[in-house]
């Protein structure tokens, strides 16, 4: 193998970073900094070590400086399902923040299992990985707080870091970061715009009990009907699964007897999905005869008929901001919360008198 001359060498074996800076003829911290795209490199050597890399058909990218020495272990996302929309859309843009910044993400379900996620955080850190991201509401057991205190601890102690994303911590002493958004205050605005547009009995449908993401929407609702003045009907608070079908089921049912409500406030745009099919089957028009509204706004919210009226959350950001709380603890990104607001589409009007 020649040094400077850039001839092809020839054995097939695998390249290595110390394989490039022989053949580019310099040392293997200057082919590092080429590589990184991190450091002023001098035009020169910066040109001798890419044609090193393309002669030598040597692998560079993110997936594979992830795994090498110079930048261990790797992102841990674990969700509940990857079938959630939700879920899928924060995963993706944490894979895209991780790439970027070089590391490889492993996404792990959880099936809503709390023996399964504990599991899964326990094989991350054994496996070295750089930090773990427990991503999505979740329903607060007795043993839940002592669960993640465990957990927390035991990753910190093996220089790994856990990152809350899109649910609170259970304590505020943890050795953890926090990156959520103002899920309360999303379904407080909500609830103030269905009343500004004279509804005063509206329906919160979905969202199972202790649930965290539904709790905070619930205390949402509830603390804008207090702000109004209009006693609160624990009978208009329905729980259940976040899924279109507990929506259409669920309505289909109240459809179907003398109703009282003239707004349905679903706790996501699936159970405003299942909604708006059970009205079209009983004939009920929407806005017209009855308002329907939902959280999260998916990017097919847009397209439902009518188009939904829903709270935006920022998935993109909130998968971004929860890598760069990881990586980079340094930075003042601990306990973030980012702004969700109402997105006006056509699926309110003011209730019929």
């Amino acid at each position: 193998m020649t040094s400077a001359g850039f001839g092809k060498p020839d054995d097939k074996r695998r390249r290595t970073i110390r394989d490039v800076a022989a053949h580019a003829g310099v040392s293997v911290a200057s082919v590092s900094r080429v590589l990184s795209g991190k450091y002023s490199v001098g035009a020169d050597t910066r040109s001798r070590v890419l044609r090193a890399v393309q002669e030598l058909d040597f692998v560079v990218n993110a997936h594979a400086r992830a795994l090498t020495s110079e930048q261990p272990g790797m992102i841990a996302l674990v969700v509940h399902a990857v079938t959630a929309s939700f879920l899928a859309n924060v995963a993706q843009a944490v894979e895209q923040q991780a790439a970027a910044e070089g590391h490889l993400c492993l996404v792990c379900t959880t099936q809503g299992r709390p023996d399964r996620e504990v599991a899964v955080v326990n094989l991350m850190r054994e496996q070295g990985a750089r930090a773990v991201l427990l991503v999505g509401g979740v329903v607060e057991t007795e043993d839940y707080p002592a669960r993640m205190r465990q957990v927390a601890h035991a990753l910190d102690a093996a220089g790994s870091r856990l990152v809350f994303c899109g649910r609170p911590a259970p304590a505020p002493d943890l050795p953890a970061a926090v990156v959520t958004y103002d899920n309360e205050g999303g379904a407080y605005a909500m609830t103030s715009f269905l009343v500004s547009a004279g509804h005063r009995s509206i329906l919160f449908l979905g969202g199972d009990e202790g649930h965290t993401t539904a709790d905070e929407r619930i205390a949402g609702y509830r603390r804008a009907l207090n702000d109004w003045a209009i006693p609160f009907d624990p009978a208009l608070v329905q729980p259940g699964p976040f899924t279109r079908t507990f929506g259409y089921q669920r309505v289909k049912a109240l459809l179907g007897k003398e109703r009282t409500f003239t707004a349905v406030f679903a706790a996501n745009d699936l159970v405003a999905a299942g909604v708006l099919r059970a009205c079209r089957e009983a004939g009920v028009a929407v806005p017209d005869d009855l308002s329907v509204v939902g959280y999260d706004d998916l990017p097919q919210a847009a397209d439902f008929v009518p188009s939904l009226t829903t709270v935006r959350i920022p998935h993109d950001e909130l998968g971004r901001a929860a890598v760069r709380a990881a990586l980079h603890p340094e930075d003042p990104v601990d306990d973030h919360v980012l702004g969700t607001h109402v997105v006006v589409r056509d699926s309110v009007r003011p209730p019929r008198r």
